[in-house]
């Protein structure tokens, strides 16, 4: 139900000026030594996530292009051997495989080895008949439909497989939609890649990686696992009760390259998470990495050291198009908001998050990158808030201590499609749907696209308002989707934390819930993947 009355304008219109026209307490330059976003430092904004989110380790790096101005780590890396997350750290960086991926394609199709509108067949041999006509662009754009492999049953990520292992996995899996008319991201369109890259190349994926972006750029702390006994610097500190010991006598130890250990949250409590090996993970998440040397590549992006064309890279950092005319704003695992020039590349390894900002603007230039080793953390809004410090116009301009805010790739009208949809799904009721342009236009005013849902969970909401009744003006929950002045599309909900606190809430594991929920919701509704 569309609610559109003069009266209600009135009374709504103010929630989203509210919402438009908030502003951070101060606005930091470049160069500036204070950073911090409604007077929170990024050290407090990250002390805090940490303990929210259970991460017992994290490592952050800044990029004022061409600078690499700060790198910290934070908690321990491995909780067992008292390990500290550093600038040395490695960590699984999964899903933002993808993106090192997409170059080495451009790599060879600059190099005359690969045709990105020639079937994927042309450079892997044996697949289904179903799969015949995917493209090397549909496998970028991840618009086959092919099933995602780790879904699979008996897919197991700690064990060693051949590619050809993995396809027949999902081999007889109907095809989701028809390939170039939709997107839904999948590991099996990356495993592809990969083994075209190798059929191409004439190199295995390690190796075309290695001679083609790692060894180019000097990464020294980016590689695969098999890499750790030669590359990493590992000291065996449960043998000498869990200190360091090598570094006294040879400098290879000083500040050491080390992997860190994974964990998963089960039932509250961190429990170990054994990594993904390379060959079940593949062109899809095998990479490992520090937090700094994910900054140095997102550096490279920008010019032409690793893409030569910049219309090869156009095809790879903006939005794409599909077969059938739809633009998508996704490409190769990247995503791209109204925000001018933004994009970001993210996702969770077994027992790591991982997430990769880069704003692009020639008047912005800052890029956040953020690895953790607890699986399954949205990073997305803390790296937004760091980013803010750094330049207030990044963000939403809300205070985040009064509201949670997501940027979304879609508009207003689709973003509220896909939350009506994805609210159903989960068997939540919409029991209103406010358009406060419509109620504007009608009260003589201008405002621009702003509308809210209210919906809910009975179930959920009552015990609340039977502990105490009060909070029942703060229910159902209320989620605005707004334009702001930019044409950038905002998701806003009231912080739940601050609900509870106002209203002397104890029950943590049904707020816990609530929170996880939404937040969940509305990444879904806010994303193309």
């Amino acid at each position: 139900m569309k609610t559109s009355s003069l009266s209600l304008a009135a009374a709504v219109l103010s929630v989203g000026m509210a919402l438009s026209f908030a502003s951070p307490s101060t606005y930091a330059e470049r160069g500036d030594a204070r950073l911090e976003y409604y007077g929170q430092s990024i050290d407090t904004m990250i002390a805090d996530f940490m303990q929210e989110k259970h991460i017992s380790g994290l490592t952050m790096a800044i990029v004022e292009a061409p600078y690499i101005p700060r790198v910290a780590g934070y908690g321990e890396s491995d909780t067992t051997k008292k390990l500290l997350a550093s600038q040395g750290t490695l960590w699984n960086i999964g899903p933002i495989t993808q993106g090192y991926t997409a170059v080495a394609v451009m790599q060879l199709v600059e190099a005359g080895k690969m045709d990105l509108h020639a079937p994927v067949a042309t450079y892997v041999q044996g697949l289904p008949s179903a799969w015949s006509k995917l493209t090397v662009m549909q496998l970028l754009q991840h618009a086959t439909g092919l099933a995602d492999y780790r879904q699979a049953p008996g897919y197991d990520a700690t064990r060693e497989y051949q590619p050809q292992q993995l396809v027949d996995l999902v081999k007889d899996s109907k095809l989701a939609f028809k390939p170039g008319t939709a997107v839904a991201q999948s590991a099996t369109n990356f495993l592809l890649l990969g083994m075209a890259i190798e059929s191409a190349s004439g190199m295995s994926y390690h190796d075309f990686i290695w001679n083609g972006q790692i060894k180019p750029l000097n990464l020294t702390h980016t590689m695969f696992i098999e890499d750790f006994p030669e590359h990493a610097a590992i000291d065996p500190v449960e043998k000498t009760g869990m200190r360091h010991h090598l570094f006294t006598g040879d400098g290879h130890y000083i500040n050491p390259v080390e992997p860190s250990a994974g964990y998963r949250l089960v039932n509250g409590q961190l429990t170990d998470a054994r990594p993904a090996t390379s060959s079940s993970a593949f062109a899809f998440g095998s990479l490992w990495a520090s937090a700094e040397d994910v900054s140095t590549w997102d550096i490279a992006l920008a010019g032409n050291e690793v893409i030569k064309e910049a219309a090869h890279r156009d095809l790879v950092y903006k939005p794409t198009r599909l077969d059938n005319g739809m633009v998508v704003p996704a490409m190769a695992g990247w995503q791209f908001t109204k925000h001018k020039g933004f994009m970001d590349i993210k996702g969770n390894a077994p027992g790591y998050s991982a997430y990769l900002s880069r704003f692009t603007n020639p008047d912005e230039l800052v890029c956040v990158t953020l690895l953790a080793n607890t699986e399954g953390v949205d990073l997305t809004d803390l790296a937004r808030r760091i980013a803010s410090a750094y330049d207030a116009r990044l963000g939403s301009g809300n205070d985040p201590a009064q509201t949670s805010t997501y940027e979304s790739v879609f508009g207003v009208k689709e973003t509220v499609a896909r939350l009506e949809k994805n609210i159903k799904a989960a068997n939540g009721q919409i029991f209103a749907h406010f358009d406060h342009q419509m109620n504007a236009e009608q009260a003589g005013l201008s405002m621009r696209p702003t509308e809210v849902l209210v919906f809910g969970n009975p179930a959920a909401g009552t015990m609340l308002m039977q502990e105490q009744p009060g909070i029942a003006s703060e229910l159902p929950l209320r989620v605005a989707v707004w334009e702001d002045e930019r044409g950038r599309t905002w998701v806003s909900y009231t912080n739940f934390d601050r609900i509870a606190e106002r209203y002397g809430i104890h029950d943590a594991k049904t707020i816990a819930a609530m929170k996880a929920g939404v937040a969940e919701l509305v990444r879904k509704s806010s994303s193309a993947y």
